[in-house]
């Protein structure tokens, strides 16, 4: 198992990163963190997983660790292949997509190209004892008032994704409204 490739950035193409090392160039399918990693000039090191099929070798490229446990975790979900298990994992952060999971909030997933409800379903479903977020603050955060705030920055127009970015930025312990209302004075 290839599990770590260190070398330098050679090209980008549409199904990936080139990385040469020593001399041999690894085609990675990246998530957009890696490849920001990778435009650096210089050597990187990209964390992969080779994805083995019948037909094809298959390596994808991250980060961090982080990203590739989340992407694993993924795999193991039914009817989670690695090209949707990469799409999730390029969309947000594994922090949030792990906060997601404990929330269970399957919308999060919904507003993934190539994710319906069913597999938006599994996703929380099967990875929610997994991917718990040990002992942070936000894993004490009520499912209900998060959601609830977030809801209410969609219904004033954000993306469910700004939704949840602006939310980040505030403490997770404070009543709904309270949120909301922080998130737009940081929004003005």
């Amino acid at each position: 198992m290839i599990s770590r490739l260190r070398g330098t950035p050679v090209a980008r193409r549409p199904d990936g990163l080139v990385l040469d090392v020593n001399g041999v160039g690894y085609l990675v399918a990246a998530t957009p963190s890696a490849l920001r990693k990778a435009a650096s000039n210089g050597e990187v090191t990209v964390e992969t997983y080779l994805h083995v099929r019948e037909d094809a070798l298959q390596l994808y490229g991250f980060a961090d660790a982080d990203e590739r446990e989340l992407f694993e975790h993924l795999l193991s979900v039914s009817g989670v292949g690695p090209k949707v298990a990469l799409a999730i994992v390029s969309g947000s952060s594994p922090g949030e997509l792990r906060r997601a999971i404990v929330l269970e909030d399957t919308a999060r997933f919904e507003a993934i190209p190539g994710i319906g409800k069913k597999t938006a379903q599994r996703v929380v479903l099967e990875l929610k004892e997994k991917v718990g977020i040990g002992g942070t603050a936000e894993a004490g955060a009520p499912k209900d008032e998060h959601l609830a705030a977030r809801d209410a920055l969609i219904e004033l127009g954000y993306s469910l994704l700004e939704a949840e970015r602006v939310l980040s930025e505030t403490d997770p312990t404070l009543p709904a409204e309270e949120r909301v209302r922080l998130a737009l004075r940081r929004a003005a």
